[in-house]
């Protein structure tokens, strides 16, 4: 074992203690609740810090003979084609980005689960254990050496997730989003245990590197798309995603940020240790991924739009964050498979830059938002108007965690939605007229998902952050986070800016850590200059993000200091009037904007991809008693509006009855007869020993 496998090690043993922690000593004692997560802050800390030493060129390792030969039986040979665990730099760089964010997002957990406890609050047992399973998970999937161990990392995940999903099962909606999630989790290792026996079957090893060595050919290609399939269904790419808003937004707490800014993650690992192991996929398999990716992340935005849960909308945006970094991984597709390294480097490092943004925004939106809610306990937009009064840290956290997945400077999602739409107008450098058209559809879908992500989240800073509540309605519940809580935010904030500032310095730990998919130097071409950068093509476009940081602030104070020339005291002097809203002067209460209200014009633009269903409907037409005389009532107009997740409706829906059919007869081998289940087993085995034998 290395030192930094020592390092590797440690971190498991943290979470580990951390599950313990809280399945044996409890957390209904005030005391206990927050034991399992700041132990879990120390274990990713030192994944955090392995991963970082495995970029940097490290040996990073736990080999399995050291722990398992010495209960072996009949010596450690029982165990030789298990692996163990080992980072390089690619799992290194993955491990940097989900416990870098995954440390932060236990501090703001361990500040969350020392608040009120309830039938379904965190002095429950459980949640603590099913954090730490999630994270151990990650952990195990990114250091994974063979087959044997990356399923059982990812089958640990997928029970996680369930855990998490369905904590809070006295609710009949949770329950059943966390029975989509395990189902969707199934699916997803299905498909990755189908294309490693395939890979397993030809080359006779079941180390990851060991697959690389099966010839190129159907049987290859075949087994790159199962394996592509099994981690789409993770990271919700169309038309898997129906899971993903469903168990976000069930899982209590900082656990949605846990699944959504860490756990996630695996997923687009995987796809890119796939392209490192096997290569591209067929062609037209890359046309339909960058046509999905596109519809992935215009859907995942259009419902995020007209969402009016708070929760729903961050979640329903993981969707739409999912279809932006695929779409930059099917550009560096399409580099790989033409034999342009130059466009393999620039649509990986969008994705890659995708994925930072993501996993940094993403965690401080679940994790600021886990600290407001409106009366009642809902996630209500209107119910939670003018947080930042109330919680000014939580609010904070949540306003600039919106304006990074907005895309806008000088935030680290500026940066990153820049380098895809730049990798994306590259399709002239490729010689297929199938692949150009498919890439200009994907980026015109891109810019306009950008536009719409803008209106998204400019409704959640106007009406959460910054809106006013109408007069003589109860406030939303003030529970800003504590002082773990706020380092937390704090640092996850700080990153969502910083990484602009420093742009630059990310794009060699990128380029570093993509070293065995394709060379450094591949990547750090998009550094022009020290601080400024260009879409690794040259004499294209340039870029400074750093610069930003300078000239903004300063353009700010140019123009401050011209109008206290031209105004003087007048300046701050104040004067009060009434609001301009809806076109009409002085509008408040309950005639004001609602989210609803705001969302309307994106409901009727994007009805075509929403299936917006719209009525009205004439009310009060008779005779109201007033008690002394009937008089006529005046009448009004009630209208109403919906939206339909086509995916669900027209691909799932009709296939409820015909699957409900197969598990009643299903049902029906299970007579409780132990030969019965004997010749089951016996058959199942006859037919993998056939499948196995044809393969070969």
């Amino acid at each position: 074992m290395t030192a930094f496998g020592g390092v590797l090690a440690a971190g498991l043993i943290l979470l580990a203690l951390a599950a313990g922690t809280d399945l044996l000593a409890g957390t209904r004692r005030q005391a206990w609740r927050r034991v399992p997560y700041l132990l879990g802050t120390a274990g990713s800390a030192c994944l955090l810090v392995a991963g970082a030493g495995a970029v940097a060129g490290r040996a990073v390792a736990i080999r399995s003979a050291a722990v398992l030969g010495s209960v072996a039986v009949g010596g450690p040979h029982l165990f030789s084609a298990v692996s163990g665990l080992a980072a390089d730099r690619l799992s290194g760089l993955f491990l940097v980005i989900a416990f870098g964010a995954a440390a932060a997002v236990s501090l703001g957990f361990a500040s969350w689960a020392a608040g009120p406890a309830g039938p379904a609050g965190p002095g429950r047992r459980g949640l603590g254990a099913g954090y730490a399973l999630a994270l151990g998970a990650v952990a195990v999937v990114l250091t994974a050496q063979d087959a044997v161990t990356l399923l059982f990392g990812w089958e640990s995940l997928t029970l996680a997730f369930w855990l998490l999903a369905g904590y809070e099962r006295s609710f009949a909606s949770r329950r059943w989003a966390a029975l989509i999630t395990l189902a969707f989790g199934r699916l997803s290792g299905a498909s990755l245990l189908a294309g490693l026996l395939l890979l397993v079957t030809r080359s006779g090893s079941l180390t990851l590197a060991g697959l690389a060595h099966v010839p190129a050919g159907p049987l290859r290609a075949t087994a790159c798309v199962l394996l592509l399939a099994g981690f789409a269904v993770k990271v919700g790419l169309v038309p898997f995603q129906v899971w993903l808003p469903r168990g976000y937004a069930a899982a209590p707490g900082p656990a949605r940020a846990i699944m959504a800014g860490v756990g996630v993650n695996v997923g687009f690992y995987g796809m890119w240790r796939t392209l490192a192991v096997l290569g591209p996929p067929p062609a037209a398999v890359i046309d339909i991924l960058l046509l999905l990716a596109s519809l992935t992340a215009l859907l995942g935005i259009a419902h995020a739009a007209v969402q009016g849960s708070l929760q729903r909308v961050i979640a329903y945006s993981s969707v739409e964050n999912a279809g932006l970094i695929l779409a930059g991984f099917g550009v560096a597709l399409v580099g790989a498979a033409t034999g342009s390294r130059a466009l393999q480097a620039v649509g990986l490092l969008a994705a890659t830059l995708q994925v930072i943004a993501h996993a940094v925004a993403k965690s401080l939106l679940f994790t600021a938002s886990s600290s407001i809610q409106s009366p009642g306990g809902s996630d209500d937009l209107d119910g939670m108007r003018g947080s930042v009064r109330r919680t000014p840290w939580a609010s904070t956290g949540l306003a600039i965690g919106s304006l990074t997945l907005a895309g806008l400077p000088p935030t680290a999602g500026f940066v990153s939605e820049w380098f895809l739409l730049e990798a994306l107008m590259q399709q002239f450098r490729v010689p297929g007229l199938a692949d150009r058209l498919v890439l200009a559809v994907t980026g015109a879908a891109v810019a306009l998902t950008a536009g719409f992500a803008g209106v998204t989240f400019v409704r959640i800073i106007g009406l959460v952050v910054l809106g006013r509540r109408p007069a003589g309605e109860q406030r939303a519940v003030a529970a800003d986070a504590g002082l773990a809580g706020r380092a937390g935010i704090t640092a996850l904030a700080v990153a969502c800016l910083a990484l602009a500032a420093v742009t630059p310095l990310e794009i060699r730990l990128i380029g570093a850590g993509l070293a065995p998919v394709l060379p450094t130097s591949a990547v750090t071409a998009a550094l022009k200059s020290p601080w400024v950068v260009q879409p690794v093509f040259a004499a294209f476009s340039i870029l400074s993000p750093s610069w930003l940081w300078v000239v903004m602030p300063a353009l700010f104070l140019v123009v401050a200091a011209a109008t206290w020339l031209v105004s003087g005291s007048r300046l701050l002097r104040v004067r009060r009037v009434p609001a301009w809203r809806s076109a009409t002067a002085g509008v408040s209460g309950h005639d004001s904007y609602t989210a609803f209200g705001f969302a309307n014009p994106a409901r009727r633009v994007l009805a075509g991809v929403l299936h917006t269903r719209a009525g009205v409907t004439r009310l009060g037409t008779g005779n109201e008693d007033d008690g002394a005389a009937a008089v006529p009532a005046a009448p009004h107009i009630e209208y109403s509006s919906d939206v339909v997740e086509v995916t669900e409706q027209y691909l799932y829906r009709p296939f409820r009855r015909p699957f409900a059919m197969l598990v009643r007869l299903a049902q029906r081998l299970q007579s409780g007869r132990l030969d019965a289940y004997l010749a089951y087993m016996l058959v199942a085995l006859i037919a993998l020993l056939a499948v196995v034998t044809g393969f070969r």
